[in-house]
């Protein structure tokens, strides 16, 4: 399975979050949306990754974005882990039922783990895919290579 293609359609998705709250990528056109996606929540690598987002909020608020915190856990797992990592801004919605199908529309769940690849992907603000990385599993990604993706793309 192969990601996404930059310039492809942005696949919209509805999941609840940490919050109980429905997230719906459709919900937020006119701005640019940050899915961070991380394997499974209460690991080292994965926890840096959303605390990054979490840390870097105002960063991304002006630049118009919305960061996203998407893993295949379950709704009440996220909750419990954002609330362990003092995540209280940040959106980390759950991918969990149907299990991993916005990570497979979106061409990064892995078959053989049962979890999403660790990708980021940027969709700007009319809905289409604008960049994309996919990092290996223990790599974590670098926040400020982000933040310039979307800066250089103001």
């Amino acid at each position: 399975m192969n990601p996404i293609q930059i310039g492809a359609d942005a696949p919209d998705f509805t999941a609840k979050d940490n919050k109980n709250q429905n997230v719906s990528l459709s919900a937020y056109r006119g701005k640019k949306v940050l899915l961070s996606w991380h394997p499974l929540a209460w690991t080292p690598v994965c926890t840096d990754q959303m605390r990054a987002l979490e840390t870097n909020l105002e960063n991304f608020q002006n630049l118009n974005t919305v960061p996203l915190g998407f893993s295949v856990d379950s709704q009440p797992c996220k909750e419990a882990w954002a609330t362990a990592l003092q995540i209280k801004n940040v959106s980390l919605p759950a991918d969990f039922w149907p299990h991993g199908k916005i990570a497979r529309d979106y061409g990064i769940f892995d078959e053989t783990e049962g979890v999403s690849k660790r990708a980021n992907i940027i969709i700007d603000e009319n809905g289409t895919v604008q960049w994309i990385k996919v990092y290996p599993g223990e790599q974590l990604p670098d926040i400020n290579e982000v933040l310039q993706v979307l800066s250089s793309s103001k």
